[in-house]
């Protein structure tokens, strides 16, 4: 619990958390606007008569301090990267350095504007293009696109490529695209809007795809695969040299997830696995605060093949040093995102990759590789494993043994807020029942993991002797257990006075999300 908690609790003091109306009253204020001090102007000759309000609005009536106050406290009870680890699988939420997110406040690339001439922003499409030549370092392809602004348009824009390329040699009716049943839910949907049909692959017993199983989905209208690699159940794909060689030589090309590229960066690169495009996801493996919608970057990563088909404009180096950014490329899918992406993700992650250097990201993804193994072995006695060897930058679990005390994977998830965590990701993989998907990061120390780990076993054990204290978790936040299934559908992201609640606050609060 937070030491307020338990200050309160000591008082004997409801835990309710308070709205915006609570800490108000009738004539409070925060500002006086005092008359208007321009000669001969009334209020209506500035703003429109029927703009005016008949009736004062509902609004709180608070003091400057109260606001401040109150969204402080809301923040202090917000659980961030800042104040605890975050195992969710699939996510690499790792720790940000205050000197990126210094550098990205610097007024020369802050206050930048996106139509300033190429003569005025020199520095900020330097910073571009070597962002673009140690991505391609790293991924080992040849050509660089920033402009992407997630994971999932990356995706779209490098399958955009794909089916580009195959028209240009008329090659149109390529339309499939295998995707094996350990992707991301998004490779489906991403395949789907450009027009394709996603086809699922199989994983072997061992959590892989083998050769055999690409081999029986392929024909004349292969377009590529899609794969990711280390995949989202955080196994190496072994077989990847020989899925490639199979759907290159049936005319296709590979599509790499580099959703999970924390594992392998600096330890190994797509493109020597015979990878012909992937996505990066700066707001993951190379340090931007991501979560709640953003910000995010995607850019992609091509073999030389596919770089006429990169989005436009292209930022570029001419032969006297200077910068500048391109349209002039004809066989270019266009735009997928207004201007040159998200930029102050871009200088975060070229601060973070020239800080780490590539033996740094080598370390860091050694170091994630091993946390995460760490986990996989303390965590295995209280819950089972999904495959019992080693894996890359995250585990995963299952709920089965918990089953029989009529405890399931979302029970272990609430509680784990009682003991001060963040619940890893559930339910995911599909292909797992049950899933409890962790990733440790780099980030974190051993003293945090053992904190994490006892916490996991006492869970564990208090499902076996007292499971409705997992049902009712958790019991220590100011939201209990919410419908999901009608926030989710049903979403209420705005205040509502409930029946008959005044000005002051008095009445029923909104408690749906």
């Amino acid at each position: 619990m937070h030491q307020q908690d338990l200050a309160l609790g000591a008082m004997g003091l409801v835990q309710e958390e308070p709205t915006i109306f609570d800490v108000g009253r009738p004539g409070l204020t925060g500002v006086d606007l005092g008359p208007c001090d321009v000669p001969g102007v009334e209020p209506t000759e500035v703003i429109p008569e029927d703009w005016l309000r008949r009736e004062p609005a509902e609004l709180p009536e608070v003091s400057e301090p109260d606001v401040v106050r109150h969204y402080t406290r809301l923040s202090q009870w917000n659980y961030s990267i800042d104040t605890g680890l975050y195992p969710l699988g699939s996510c690499t939420m790792k720790y940000n350095p205050r000197m990126n997110e210094a550098f990205a406040r610097l007024e020369g690339f802050a206050r930048l504007h996106p139509y300033l001439p190429a003569e005025r922003v020199q520095g900020a499409y330097r910073l571009m293009v070597e962002l673009q030549e140690m991505l391609c370092e790293i991924s080992g392809l040849d050509a660089c696109s920033l402009q992407p602004a997630a994971g999932a348009q990356g995706e779209l824009t490098g399958l955009l490529c794909i089916r580009a390329y195959h028209r240009q040699r008329g090659q149109g009716d390529r339309r499939t695209i295998l995707v094996p049943d350990s992707a991301h839910g998004t490779n489906p949907a991403s395949a789907a809007l450009c027009g394709m049909k996603a086809v699922q692959i199989q994983s072997g017993q061992d959590g892989i795809v083998h050769p055999d199983a690409v081999r029986a989905r392929i024909d004349e209208k292969l377009a590529g695969i899609m794969i990711t690699n280390p995949n989202t159940l955080g196994l190496f794909e072994s077989h990847i040299e020989e899925i490639c060689r199979l759907v290159h030589e049936s005319g296709g090309l590979v599509y790499c997830d580099g959703a999970n590229m924390n594992g392998v960066m600096g330890r190994s690169r797509p493109g020597d696995w015979g990878v012909d495009v992937m996505h990066l996801n700066l707001h993951k493996t190379f340090s931007t605060p991501h979560g709640g919608g953003g910000p995010g970057a995607g850019p992609i990563c091509v073999r030389r093949i596919l770089e006429p088909f990169l989005p436009v404009p292209r930022i570029e180096r001419d032969e006297e040093g200077h910068y500048l950014a391109t349209t002039d490329r004809p066989l270019s899918i266009g735009r997928v995102r207004s201007f040159y992406g998200q930029f102050l993700v871009l200088v975060r992650a070229y601060a973070y990759i020239k800080t780490c250097g590539y033996a740094g990201l080598r370390a860091a993804a050694e170091s994630a590789v091993l946390n995460a193994n760490y986990l996989r072995v303390r965590l295995q006695e209280h819950f089972p494993i999904a495959h019992d060897r080693s894996c890359m930058h995250e585990c995963i679990f299952s709920d089965q043994q918990l089953q029989a005390y009529g405890v399931k994977t979302l029970d272990v998830a609430k509680r784990l807020i009682d003991y001060g965590f963040h619940p890893p990701t559930v339910y995911f993989p599909l292909i797992v029942k049950g899933a409890l998907m962790i990733e440790p990061t780099e980030s974190e120390n051993r003293q945090t993991l053992d904190r994490f780990v006892s916490a996991m076993a006492a869970i564990a054990r208090e499902a076996r002797e007292n499971p409705e204290l997992l049902h009712q978790a958790p019991s220590r936040a100011f939201r209990r257990r919410l419908d999901e299934t009608q926030a989710n559908r049903r979403p209420i992201l705005t205040y509502r006075m409930g029946a008959g609640q005044n000005r002051k606050g008095q009445g029923s609060k909104n408690q749906s999300v």
